[in-house]
């Protein structure tokens, strides 16, 4: 299913946040060491001063005010592990080619493209994966001004891009400058960043203004993925649309893609940089251990592409059937230990699924008809009978977490309201062939949505239950590219949704009434209310958490109430399969993050592994079976608390 992703770093620390510009308190916690700060002495760049950012700022950065964070030998356990051998192609299957590689503007909001930009791109900052303080990446350090409106980042003099050149201000700029062109054709990039104006203090140092105040300033500034300004300065943004469709833009992260390892709907490979300027910085030395990761698409069939898993045409898999789960993974490679079978369980959101309704357009513009939907969608049944019980329901937009408002209408299954909002909405009879007709015009209430044939088995049982009640719901069977084209350009009528939640939510990117009649941003509902524009604003300048929490929690019980979305259901662990060849940290999987993507930075190939697992199955013999829930980050949280 698709995921709606917000582009810019999804967590930042509450300690940090609430202490910007306090220049000795990232120091006071940590030891004094710099080694994922420093630059390297031997750069020859006698043009910049020590004071502009140059070789020898690191000595006077505290007495210009500059912060950073000092890293422990308990935070670089969290960094990878020094056991990770680099090596191997890894191979990944998806069930569609994006519309794009680019990471900005339209259509480049994919999990395919969230997963380029982190493994390709850097930001000047981001964050700890444990703690959630801020760290560096390209910048080593940054400073806040006292009312928080202003703020400085130094660039590394090491930072490079994939084609060698220095990573400085000008990029900064550039990219900036990309982001507010309205002609990338994505809104809600001018709605985040038309908030701040960058500009450029010496080669190594940016100062940014911002227009309004807000607690997230720095870490969506700070979260900005940066582009080289030598080729962006070249084009405009219609330019850099077309041209960079599925064209590698040089990045400084780990990773890059060559235009020769891009086959168009079939496949691209990351492959990994053997001149990433910060393979040996200790925050990263561990990490980013495959020499490829390979995209491998199998369109719109989740039976295919788990026989290929099972044949190791993929190396692992992230199992989203329940019944799968429970009835067909118990064969002969997971009986002897050959495959590993696990539930991981971490602190990552939960998110929000179910269907989304165009409140746009007939018939979800009317409430009484989205709540009806709403109480014939017997979600309880089909987790009872489909999903073997392994999810909850969900009632919020921010379930299970800090942000959902309790107060909110527990939604579930109730045909006697439905019956009675239908028929207040005028639908109280039925035809010849049993559907539901408007009393005033003989309209029938009927609508299409369109799905990907591998989702069929969650939405025809819905489709069956409305049917009982005459409401006639059509399914189209559409391509992935297709049907996010779709939901992107607003045509359609309702949509089975699903999307990641965040430490700290953003719903102005969902929500604000600035996107809900523009394309190609995430209000997909086209969701408008005063009263919510007034508690987002209110939430960009709010420093203090708790505070952050009642608006958030009022934001979720107007949204609710309105009901854009039929709310669907959650689980709080990943199930993840996977051949028993790889080597991980303990934690295997990062602490907010907790799914399948870790795989691509914290995992490797073990040789060791590898001739074990070939040598049992040539012989028949068995491996190791643990036990199946892993719960690391449940017990790290238990214990640190």
């Amino acid at each position: 299913m698709n995921q709606l992703i917000v582009k810019i770093i999804l967590a930042t620390s509450l300690f940090f946040i609430t202490s910007c510009g306090d220049k000795k308190s990232s120091q006071s916690n940590h030891t004094n060491n710099f080694e994922d700060n420093m630059i390297n002495s031997s750069i020859d760049d006698s043009q910049v001063s020590a004071k502009l950012g140059g070789v020898g700022f690191e000595d006077l950065a505290q007495e210009l005010g500059y912060t950073t964070y000092f890293f422990t030998e308990e935070d670089y356990k969290f960094f990878g592990d020094p056991k990770a051998v680099k090596g191997g192609t890894l191979r990944h299957i998806t069930s569609r080619f994006p519309n794009t590689l680019r990471i900005v503007g339209q259509n480049s909001n994919y999990v395919e493209n969230s997963t380029i930009q982190g493994l390709c791109y850097e930001s000047l900052i981001t964050t700890h994966p444990v703690n959630l303080d801020f760290i560096p990446q390209l910048a080593t350090h940054w400073k806040v001004s006292d009312d928080k409106m202003t703020f400085w980042f130094r660039i590394n003099p090491d930072a490079r891009f994939s084609d060698g050149m220095h990573v400085t201000a000008d990029d900064v700029l550039a990219t900036w400058d990309l982001q507010m062109d309205e002609t990338i054709l994505e809104p809600s990039a001018q709605l985040v960043y038309g908030k701040f104006e960058p500009f450029k203090e010496s080669k190594y140092i940016v100062r940014v203004e911002c227009k309004k105040l807000s607690w997230r300033n720095l870490l969506y500034f700070g979260g900005m993925a940066i582009l080289p300004a030598h080729i962006l300065d070249e084009l405009d943004g219609s330019e850099y649309l077309e041209e960079y469709q599925f064209k590698m833009m040089p990045g400084s992260g780990p990773y890059t893609i060559h235009t020769d390892d891009i086959v168009n709907q079939e496949s691209f490979i990351l492959t990994r940089r053997t001149d990433y300027w910060a393979s040996e910085r200790r925050t990263k030395k561990y990490l980013n251990n495959f020499d490829k990761i390979k995209f491998i698409v199998v369109k719109d069939n989740y039976n295919l592409e788990y026989e290929k898993f099972k044949k190791r045409e993929q190396d692992f898999y992230t199992m989203a059937r329940s019944r799968v789960w429970v009835e067909e993974t118990d064969f002969e490679a997971i009986q002897k230990g050959w495959m590993k079978k696990h539930r991981i369980f971490s602190e990552k959101p939960a998110g929000t699924s179910g269907y989304a309704f165009n409140m746009r357009k007939w018939p979800f513009d009317d409430k009484r008809i989205r709540y009806a939907f709403s109480y014939l969608y017997d979600r309880e049944k089909m987790n009872r009978e489909m999903y073997y019980n392994e999810y909850s329901m969900m009632h919020s937009l921010y379930s299970g977490s800090v942000y959902e408002n309790p107060n909110n209408e527990k939604v579930l299954y109730n045909p006697e309201k439905a019956v009675a909002l239908l028929n207040q909405a005028g639908y109280r009879q039925r035809n010849e062939e049993g559907w539901l007709f408007h009393e005033t015009n003989g309209k029938v209430l009927q609508f299409e949505i369109g799905i990907q044939k591998g989702t069929a088995y969650m939405v025809t049982p819905v489709q069956q239950m409305l049917k009982e009640y005459g409401i006639d719901m059509q399914i189209k069977f559409v391509d992935g590219n297709t049907n996010w084209n779709n939901l992107m350009e607003r045509n359609f009528t309702i949509y089975m949704q699903s999307w990641g939640g965040l430490v700290f939510p953003n719903p102005e990117t969902s929500l604000s009434s600035e996107l809900a009649d523009k394309n190609n941003n995430n209000n997909i509902s086209g969701f408008k209310n005063n009263r919510v524009d007034e508690l987002l604003d209110l939430y960009d300048k709010e420093f203090e958490q708790q505070k952050r929490i009642e608006i958030i929690r009022e934001i979720d019980g107007i949204y609710s109430d309105i009901h854009p979305a039929a709310w669907g259901i959650a689980r709080n662990y990943q199930r993840l399969m996977w051949w028993d060849v790889f080597g991980y940290p303990e934690h295997m999987v990062s602490r907010f993050g907790g799914d399948y993507t870790s795989i691509f930075s914290y995992w490797w190939f073990d040789p060791e592994k590898v001739e074990r697992l070939e040598n049992a199955m040539e012989n028949g013999t068995s491996l190791p079976v643990d036990e199946l829930d892993i719960k690391f980050w449940p017990e790290y949280l238990k214990n640190n608390n």
